[in-house]
């Protein structure tokens, strides 16, 4: 079977036998919706609209918390026996990711919103709430040294309606809004390696 130059020796065939062995289709079938829905900028694939990502620094729009593995691992999703009456949930895991959010995005405690410090069932999810978005905006326009005006236009550009008019919640895709941003304002300069 064909695989990309960019996509690691195994990845995809893992992921896309994971997948068909759950029914979502024949290993083809999902071979080719799995290459249907990376994103490429100038010709290099930078992830996948479907799969959530990692994204650390000031000048990006973060994702809400991964429990898959080290983070976005396709091959380690699944959900945790984790609820919300969980001690250690709550005291630890949380606790962390609000004490984040209050000190790097200005939120108020007991006005987040619970997708920027819970993860989803699967770990994966690319998409965060347009709260969590509005959220990051004064952080991301001060990074890239912008109005908080014009970052929030930007947003408003990438807030997906509900799908299908009625299923789910309205979502931004993270993937997605950081590309725009580069596109919009340019894309930051690397950090260098200590």
């Amino acid at each position: 079977m064909p695989r990309s130059r960019s996509t690691p020796a195994g990845v995809a065939e893992r992921l896309q036998k994971f997948l068909a062995q759950r029914g979502l289709g024949s290993r083809r079938g999902v071979e080719e919706w799995i290459r249907a829905q990376r994103l490429t900028v100038n010709g290099r694939i930078v992830g996948s609209e479907l799969i959530g990502q990692t994204f650390t620094r000031s000048e990006y729009f973060h994702p809400r918390p991964s429990a898959a593995g080290s983070g976005y691992d396709a091959t380690a999703s699944g959900g945790t026996n984790r609820g919300p009456t969980d001690a250690k949930l709550a005291d630890t895991l949380i606790a962390q990711a609000i004490d984040s959010v209050v000190k790097n995005d200005g939120a108020v405690k007991g006005s987040i919103p619970s997708d920027m410090v819970t993860s989803s069932g699967s770990g994966l999810d690319p998409d965060i709430s347009p709260a969590n978005a509005r959220l990051q905006v004064p952080r991301v326009a001060r990074a890239r040294g912008v109005p908080d005006a014009t970052v929030a236009a930007v947003l408003a550009r990438h807030i997906l309606g509900r799908q299908f008019g009625f299923f789910g919640e309205p979502r931004v895709n993270v993937l997605l809004l950081n590309v725009a941003l580069d596109s919009a304002f340019g894309a930051p300069k690397p950090v260098p390696d200590k």
